[in-house]
């Protein structure tokens, strides 16, 4: 007999990371009966905010004098032991308790089901799955919305719903185990494996029989990539159940962290199925120097940071292809009529097919002055840009709650990250910063991994004294 607890929670926020519990609610269902409950106000050890009791109801007075997480974890444990755990957005209710057992050192790991994949199979084509508006369309009877045991009983009336569907534990069990079938599983991995495997963020790798690591992967949520890499009927999917023996990961927490690792990682370790990352990302740069008569020039090509250092040119945008870094310095060359021996697309000692046309003023054959062309390229320099010689920090959450990752950029190259305790967290000097983290191999696409990441989350950025 399949066994299910429907759970839901109230809680501080939306983050499971900052975020607490303050309400539990239980149902044990056998799949036609309810067979248990439990709910109960937990003290968050911190302030609800005035919005979320608008919402639930549910005051600092009324959880001031209610038991802690610590103290109902057992009961939690018990409840929802050999059961399929279940919730309307699982990884909601799921990820705010499995933060809460890592904080008292317990592994919580359960096979779960999300109720809204489940309706939207057995129910296609509404135009919201929300609770709410389930709750609405099939009349469910809720006396108190928002509050966890309303709320976990409206779930159950759901599963309900779906099992009396014709939707027997066959499909169920497809659910639970994200499209895996255990008959297509490689020997030595199976169903129970991956369920215990973290909901965290962080890297995996994919050993073969001989235990080479063959494919090294980041995922916000381990467990669910890895289903979906057993899910996957591609040639890659196939390629993994072929040779798949055996499965390990490092959680990281942060996700570029997960990134960066990843990328490294697979330099270093060179798996056979990873493609991508293999290689360097952006090969291609172009730059900016001075020549002999005084003007400001550009070029494109193959160049290492280091290279330019020593030529003391100035990179300005790294790409994939060497078209793109070409076409690139043709529209600065067309915005700011610029000429085309300068900027290294004609490679000729006479006037440039823009002076032609008169859309170059002479520079390529010194009738404009320096002074005057120099004030365009400073211009197209400008727009050319996107590589930096910042040196900063990035501060993101880490592994647990009391933990921060550190991650360093000096003079525009990634130096490496490293973790440290919210107690320990080190000054605002470069030198502070170079203490706590672990240095890295510098490779072109770590810093194209940090520039995506940092996108819309300047904040996290932290310029350091020298």
């Amino acid at each position: 007999m399949t066994k299910y607890a429907i759970v839901d929670l109230e809680t501080t926020g939306t983050s499971a990371h900052n975020g607490r519990i303050t309400e539990v609610g239980i149902v044990l269902f056998d799949g036609e009966k309810i067979i248990d409950t439990f709910e109960t106000l937990i003290n968050p050890e911190r302030s609800i905010p005035w919005e979320i009791t608008r919402i639930t109801g549910i005051s600092n007075e009324m959880v001031r004098e209610a038991p802690k997480f610590y103290e109902v974890a057992k009961k939690i444990v018990e409840m929802t032991q050999d059961a399929i755990f279940v919730a309307h957005n699982v990884g909601f209710d799921y990820g705010f308790l499995r933060k809460e057992f890592g904080a008292l050192g317990f592994t919580f790991s359960r096979k779960q089901l999300c109720t809204v994949r489940l309706m939207r199979k057995v129910f296609p084509g509404f135009r919201s799955y929300s609770l709410g508006r389930l709750i609405q369309h099939f009349d469910i009877s809720v006396e108190h919305r928002h509050r966890a045991m309303a709320d976990a009983l409206a779930t159950t009336e759901l599963l309900k719903m779906a099992l009396n569907h014709q939707f027997g534990d066959e499909e169920i069990n497809q659910l639970v185990n994200e499209g895996v079938r255990a008959s297509r599983l490689p020997k030595g991995i199976t169903l129970d494996f991956l369920h215990a495997i973290p909901d965290e963020t962080g890297v995996y790798y994919m050993h073969d029989m001989e235990g080479d690591v063959i494919y090294v992967g980041k995922a916000l949520n381990i467990r669910k990539r890895i289903m979906q890499h057993f899910a996957d009927k591609t040639t890659k999917g196939n390629l993994i159940h072929e040779y798949v023996a055996d499965i390990t990961w490092e959680i990281m927490g942060s996700e570029l962290a997960a990134l960066l690792y990843e990328s490294a990682e697979i330099k270093r370790l060179q798996p056979k199925l990873n493609r991508a990352l293999r290689r360097k990302l952006l090969p291609f740069v172009v730059w900016a120097y001075q020549n002999e008569h005084g003007y400001t020039c550009f070029d494109s090509g193959k160049m290492t940071r280091a290279e330019a250092k020593k030529k003391k040119y100035r990179l300005l945008a790294d790409f994939s292809k060497k078209a793109n870094a070409r076409n690139r310095l043709k529209k600065a060359a067309e915005s700011f009529n610029l000429c085309l021996s300068l900027t290294g697309i004609e490679r000729v000692q006479k006037p440039c097919f823009n002076y032609h046309i008169k859309t170059c003023y002479g520079a390529c054959i010194h009738e404009e002055e320096p002074q005057s062309y120099n004030e365009r390229a400073e211009a197209a320099m400008e727009m050319l840009s996107r590589i930096s010689t910042e040196t900063f920090a990035i501060v993101d959450h880490g592994r647990s709650a009391d933990e921060k990752v550190i991650v360093l950029v000096e003079d525009g190259d990634y130096q490496g990250f490293g973790y440290v305790t919210n107690d320990d967290y080190p000054g605002q000097t470069l030198e502070d910063i170079r203490q706590v983290i672990t240095p890295s191999a510098h490779h072109q696409d770590s810093i194209l991994i940090i520039r995506r990441w940092l996108k819309g989350r300047e904040y996290c950025k932290v310029y350091l004294d020298g």
